[in-house]
């Protein structure tokens, strides 16, 4: 094979890689019952595709030559420690009988393993914030410290959720499996949360030199439609409804050069008519259940900024409204925060900012670069120039990520000239 045809199978290895790797994972861990050595043995499947398919040629279903390489590279491997401790040839053994014929799977199976590997991650006797942390890491494949930002945690306290998941599910012998139907509800909320906090990252990128991560995006998404299929609870139609209406703005946030823009300088003719259009039919379904929560509420308040023609026509009283419907069902300085822009666009930049404050003042948000950035722009309408400017300054100390760096700099740029 040519230099350049080798290339090309590299180029094709990491594409799979970035599309295919967490869905192998996720089989791996149902066919090994081990996070780790499944993890091992993802590694090993793409360390033999970068070495073989070059010489023997990309196979014909990527995904499903990636999953036995992997088994066999984990049965091969706990073969060889065999020689120091008996007990693993057993496991070996055993392992070999029980997925020689699970492996290919269809892909119908192959999918379910996320939703699968999504419920064991999120299992009740796991603590909350391990569930969500475990599920991002080991479903979607973000880092340690990505997660750690989307908590406003530390990464090493992250990292021992993480380990103390792992440690807990192979202990007390968590089973890989969709809960019963008569448990699934119970099991909900943590899912949502993990899945809302996926998108989120995607959406708005908390480090890194692009503002989104659409590959998390659209798993977020896809994930929300295989759970609405499974368990068509309004909540997470909402959740779905949510993600679609804000997705449907993606590619409007950024001007060609990747520079960030804000929502009210954004070109409304190029956002996605027919997510908009997904989006609201199934808010009108979660609201017609009159059982939903937050997310949908959000979807609502989505669905508001979606409806209006401009900047200018949007209807912030509503929102203004839907946000103290929020505060209510999912009090958070977060949401707080979010309806004091609101205010803020509603009754003027005064009002708005005596809320941030107050937020501050009680010490909420001091970490969270946005709270920082809405003060400085208010700030900065009302003439408090010298205030903008120091919390422009503390938002970009706190900022992580290029264009809002980026975006931070020139205006505050602007102040200084």
């Amino acid at each position: 094979m040519s230099a350049d045809a080798a290339g090309r199978v590299r180029e094709m290895v990491d594409a799979v890689y970035r599309a295919e790797s967490r869905r192998v994972l996720a089989t791996l861990i149902r066919l090994l019952g081990d996070f780790d050595l499944a993890e091992e043995a993802l590694h090993d499947a793409f360390t033999a595709a970068v070495e073989r398919w070059p010489r023997d040629g990309v196979p014909a279903n990527p995904r499903a030559w990636l999953v036995s390489t992997g088994r066999f590279k984990a049965i091969d491997s706990l073969r060889r420690r065999a020689r120091f401790d008996a007990s693993l040839a057993e496991v070996a053994e055993r392992l070999d009988a029980d997925t020689r014929d699970a492996a290919g799977g269809d892909a119908e199976g192959v999918e379910d393993d996320r939703l699968r590997l999504i419920f064991t991650c999120c299992h009740p006797a796991l603590p909350p914030d391990a569930q969500v942390a475990l599920t991002l890491r080991e479903v979607c494949g973000l880092t340690t410290e990505e997660i750690a930002r989307a908590f406003l945690s530390a990464p090493p306290t992250v990292a021992q959720r993480i380990v103390r998941a792992k440690a807990k599910i192979r202990d007390a012998r968590i089973p890989y499996e969709v809960p019963t139907h008569a448990e699934l509800p119970d099991r909900l909320d943590a899912v949502l949360r993990v899945i809302y906090l996926v998108f989120n990252e995607g959406y708005s990128a908390s480090s890194g030199v692009s503002l989104t991560r659409h590959d998390l995006s659209g798993e977020a998404i896809r994930l929300g439609r295989l759970l609405i299929e499974l368990l068509p609870e309004p909540e997470g139609v909402g959740l779905l409804a949510l993600m679609l209406l804000h997705e449907s703005r993606r590619a409007a946030r950024t001007s060609p050069a990747g520079e960030l823009v804000l929502l009210d300088d954004q070109d409304r003719s190029r956002w996605n008519r027919d997510q908009i259009a997904e989006g609201s039919a199934l808010l009108e379904r979660a609201l017609s259940s009159r059982r939903f929560g937050p997310y949908t509420i959000q979807a609502a308040i989505a669905a508001v900024h979606a409806e209006a023609p401009s900047a200018a026509a949007t209807n912030w009283a509503q929102i203004v409204g839907l946000y103290d419907v929020l505060a209510r069902a999912d009090p958070s300085p977060v949401v707080e925060l979010n309806r004091a822009v609101a205010v803020a666009m509603r009754d003027g930049p005064s009002a708005g900012l005596a809320l941030i404050d107050a937020i501050l003042a009680r010490g909420d948000l001091g970490d969270y670069h946005l709270a920082h950035a809405a003060r400085a722009d208010l700030c900065r309408r009302l003439g408090r120039t010298a205030e903008a400017r120091a919390s422009y300054e503390r938002a970009l100390g706190l900022t992580r990520q290029e264009p809002e760096r980026r975006f931070l700099e020139r205006r505050l740029g602007e102040l200084l000239d």
